[in-house]
Order: C-alpha cells, then structure tokens, then sequence
C-alpha cells in the first residue's frame, strides 16, 4: 500500500530529511497542512496509532525549524508522537509500512535515522535520557542543544516525575516540552 504523492502538488516533504530551515518561516503553516494530510493519508490506512501524531505537527515542524537536527538531539518519549519526525526526517515513503514486517519500527528507532537518537516505546525515559545527553554536550563543548518532549501519557510515571528534579539541580542548558494536547491513543490515566 503506498500514498500517491501526485495528490499532494504543493508537497514540501522529501524521501530525504527536510531542511525546513532553508524555507521561508511564513511556509511553514503550510508544510503543517501537507504533513498532516499525508499522516492522515498514510497512517490512517496501517495499523500505526495516528492521533497522537496529529497532535505533534506543528511542534514536529517547530522543533526541526528552530534545532539544528540531527547535531542538535530530539528526543521523543512516546514513538506515537514521532511520526510527524519520521516523515519529515527521510522516511516518508514508509511510513505506511509501521507494524509491518520489515517496515518501520512504530517508534523512534537509532537504526533507523541520525535523528532517532534515542530507541523509545512508551517508557517515560525521554527527560532523564535528554539530561544525560546535556551532560554530554556540556563537556564536549560545541553548543550542541538537547530537548525532551514527553506528553501522551507518559508525563505521569514516577520515572518522568523525578527526571523533572534533576536538570535543575545540574543546571543544564535543556529543554522540555509537555506535550499536553489530549491527543492520546485512549484516555490519560493519573
């Protein structure tokens, strides 16, 4: 099953990783509306959960506006909210095949792209993994720029909860977006 890219004439999405910083800030709301509309194209004819991935496009296309990715990291907590990532990050023309054999992993997988930095499901891991990484680009020294985006859920294990003590402590140059868009794959519990 494949999306026939000729629906989508305007379709600023590439096999190859998007530099959305080469384009012009006032086409971004566009490239919003093209990905959303192939997500909805193509996910929405897998077994891939898509909402949550909805839920991320804007986001999705600010974070890869204003970072520097691959050298800067993103690190996705919840795969769901990823697919937005992987469509703009060179796998768009397999993001049908999530849950298929030899096709994508439904979660952000460092096999899989530069930009997956880090092979997540649904583990609350994305906060105390990003400080880790700041710690590491801290001593290396180049400016490198980590963030963590948690939402879908997954905010509220205690694993997340106490991640969010520590960068204070460390006093880390990262970033953590809460991802609080009720736009999860069932109701949010805790």
């Amino acid at each position: 099953m494949s999306v026939d890219i000729s629906d989508f004439p305007n379709l600023a999405l590439a096999d190859t990783p998007v530099d959305l910083r080469s384009l012009p800030f006032e086409r971004l709301p566009v490239v919003c509306n093209e990905l959303r509309e192939y997500l909805l194209r193509s996910v929405s004819r897998s077994s891939g959960h898509f909402a949550s991935g909805l839920g991320t496009v804007e986001l999705t296309v600010a974070l890869h506006y204003v970072y520097n990715t691959p050298f800067d990291r993103l690190v996705w907590d919840v795969g769901h909210q990823a697919y937005p990532h992987k469509i703009l990050t060179g796998r768009r023309e397999r993001i049908h095949t999530i849950r298929q054999k030899d096709g994508l992993h439904p979660f952000p997988w460092r096999e899989e792209s530069e930009y997956d930095v880090l092979s997540v499901g649904h583990s609350s891991t994305s906060i105390g993994a990003a400080l880790g990484m700041a710690v590491a680009a801290e001593s290396e020294g180049l400016g490198r720029k980590v963030v963590a985006v948690i939402g879908d859920g997954a905010i509220t294990p205690g694993l997340a909860v106490e991640a969010l003590n520590n960068p204070r402590d460390r006093h880390k140059d990262m970033l953590v977006v809460v991802n609080d868009n009720e736009m999860s794959i069932s109701e949010n519990v805790g």
